[in-house]
């Protein structure tokens, strides 16, 4: 179920779904999930939003695109549910933008050279 009144956005709120039907072995490896178009549908939303949810949902190894075949849970989905990415990019972060300040690094600096290797600008 998709909640239009909250403030996560949606394709966030059906990743963590999916994530935690995974957890709680409602959704079990091997299993074949809706296509996309057939899930926009039951939950009244755009494709895109479905197939960006699915994006990151295969990023992170919860689900497993078999080409015409369809959408699957991943065989690893239990273990990969738990991992919270942003939580992993956050504390590395922290650490690494720790470090540069104590070598005297400024905030301008920091922000600067991330944007140029976001931008694969530098590599």
């Amino acid at each position: 179920m998709i909640d239009l009144e909250n403030e996560t956005p949606v394709f966030a709120q059906l990743v963590e779904q999916i994530k935690t039907a995974v957890i709680d072995k409602k959704l079990k490896p091997g299993q074949q999930l809706p296509s996309i178009r057939q899930l926009a549908n039951d939950l009244e939303v755009n494709n895109k939003t479905v197939a960006k949810a699915f994006k990151y949902l295969e990023r992170d190894g919860v689900i497993q695109t078999k080409g015409y075949r369809g959408t699957f849970i991943h065989p690893e989905a239990l273990k990969n549910s738990v991992i919270d990415i942003k939580e992993l990019i956050d504390s590395k972060l922290i650490s690494v933008v720790k470090e540069l300040r104590a070598s005297g690094a400024t905030d301008a600096e920091l922000r600067i050279s991330f944007q140029q290797i976001v931008n694969n600008e530098k590599e």
